[in-house]
């Protein structure tokens, strides 16, 4: 073959090169469009079903939200007050006062019709005048507050009205009267001579009891969960021979994290509650309760402990042991201070934990909502109370969500202190 022949041969083979190359070019250009084109496309669906829930839950809920919310008992009191010689007078109406409020001018009180938390028809006290004749009320109710001095209170829910007429007869006024804040307010400027007693519920529809709840299922599981899982991360990581028993012991740690929180419920019911029994306690209680998430939290606080001491540099162990330490008190004054980011990090996983579980606490806990939680008593957290109320007869979206908001509102403020302190004690360490 001539030289002219091979330079021809050689420059067809430079071209199919250079066409295949750039075919090749062109191929990888399309596939790497497609998959940043999948990438954005999973990204803005996951912002968006993230961004409706959010929408959802706070156009729902944050009208709920209040102080009240917070402070008052989920079920209200029954107060009946009586009143001897409640006669009229002359008031004036407060600047401040709501526009749909309506005002008594001869017994300085402010009603209004209004819903409660879960939603009902209400009665709402919107103001009382300091020298209102309702002042002077004396309570009636069988109990320990009985025949004590007693004011018609804000925030109260207002059932009825008893008035006396002139004929020397008496009349029903309010929302078991079946008649507005307007009708109400009509009825005592015109006919009523004084007023006679009355009877009104406490403000209810609020989670004090099962935010108390949940606060205590916190310190309670952690004073349980928080030992054993760090404990046994050191010897599973420090102190363990490394073998096929140690290996099996991972593998049923990783078991107990996928198995259902539900079957760790009927665990506790069953195989918890003759420990809690001898105790005195005899019923679903927030002991049981914090005993079965205690275990439910074992193998999350485990994992993450141990990870967080195989990040410690060996060489800090080398340095402390041959500097005369004893493997124990390398253990606990080398290798668990430079691991405490990582064991505070399982800590926030295991209260995030905590105040989002519901399964596993409608068996140990129960569902009664109570406005009083005890340690050896029933009662349900955030997340059960939210169960509970959407799972009766008539769900309330509202307070559902408000509460939603407030568990949300937890776990950031849980987020920013555990990196403010893990920062902190980062930069000190370094």
């Amino acid at each position: 073959m001539t030289d002219q022949a091979q330079a021809a041969t050689g420059r067809k083979h430079d071209v199919k090169a250079l066409i295949n190359r750039n075919r090749r070019k062109g191929t990888r250009k399309i596939k790497d469009v497609f998959a940043n084109a999948m990438t954005w496309l999973a990204t803005g669906i996951a912002v968006l079903v993230l961004g409706a829930v959010f929408v959802f839950v706070f156009q729902r809920g944050w009208s709920t939200l209040s102080p009240a919310l917070l402070t008052s008992n989920y079920w209200p009191q029954n107060i009946m007050v009586g009143f001897e010689g409640a006669e009229p007078g002359s008031f004036e109406a407060p600047a401040d006062l709501r526009e749909d409020a309506f005002f008594s001018s001869r017994y300085g009180i402010a009603l209004r019709d209004a819903r409660d938390p879960q939603q009902r028809v209400i009665m709402a006290i919107d103001h009382v005048d300091p020298d209102s004749p309702a002042n002077d009320g004396v309570i009636t109710t069988a109990g320990d507050m009985q025949g004590e001095a007693h004011e018609l209170p804000v925030e109260g829910n207002l059932m009825k009205f008893s008035i006396n007429l002139e004929d020397g007869s008496y009349r029903s006024a309010g929302l078991q009267a079946r008649m507005s804040a307007e009708e109400t307010v009509a009825l005592l400027d015109s006919e009523a001579v004084s007023l006679r007693d009355a009877y009104y519920q406490t403000a209810g529809g609020g989670i004090r009891g099962s935010l108390i709840a949940t606060l205590l299922l916190i310190v309670l599981t952690l004073a349980v969960a928080l030992p054993l899982g760090i404990f046994a991360a050191i010897y599973l990581n420090e102190v363990a021979v490394k073998g096929r028993i140690v290996n099996l012991f991972r593998s049923s740690i990783e078991l107990l994290s996928g198995v259902p929180s539900i079957i760790f419920g009927l665990v506790g019911i069953t195989m918890l509650f003759p420990i809690t029994a001898l105790f005195g306690i005899s019923t679903m209680s927030l002991l049981l309760g914090a005993l079965t998430m205690s275990i439910v939290l074992l193998p999350v606080i485990i994992r993450q402990t141990e990870e967080a001491l195989r990040v410690v540099p060996d060489g800090l162990r080398m340095s402390s042991l041959s500097l005369g330490a004893t493997r124990t008190q390398t253990i606990f004054r080398v290798i668990l201070p430079n691991a405490l980011p990582g064991i505070l990090s399982a800590t926030l996983l295991s209260v995030s934990r905590i105040i989002g579980e519901s399964a596993a606490l409608i068996f140990t806990m129960g569902t009664a909502i109570s406005d009083n939680p005890s340690v050896g008593t029933g009662g349900t957290t955030l997340a059960v109370q939210i169960w509970s109320i959407m799972s009766s007869d008539r769900p309330n979206f509202a307070l559902a969500s408000a509460i939603s908001i407030i568990i949300l509102i937890l776990v950031l403020i849980l987020n920013i202190t555990v990196k403010i302190v893990s920062n902190r004690l980062n930069r000190k360490w370094k």
